[in-house]
């Protein structure tokens, strides 16, 4: 499992998608949330703009990334 470090209260699903490079646009992001590829704290989310916030979990393409907060 990998960290994501934000500086945030919170991080929403298509920008960590961005963030991580995971898709290569916001387009792409948008895609993959809606037809159900990514799982959040192990359950499918079709919610683009979901709210993360330390602890939650994120799974896309077989990769699990934690987001935990830190400084800049």
């Amino acid at each position: 499992m990998e960290n994501i470090i934000i500086s945030t209260e919170y991080i929403k699903l298509q920008d960590l998608l961005k963030f991580r490079a995971l898709t290569e646009t916001g387009g792409e992001a948008k895609v993959v949330i809606q037809e159900g590829q990514v799982l959040v704290n192990g359950e499918v989310c079709t919610m683009r703009g979901k709210k993360l916030r330390e602890g939650d979990t994120v799974t896309f393409q077989g990769q699990t990334y934690r987001v935990t907060h830190g400084d800049p």
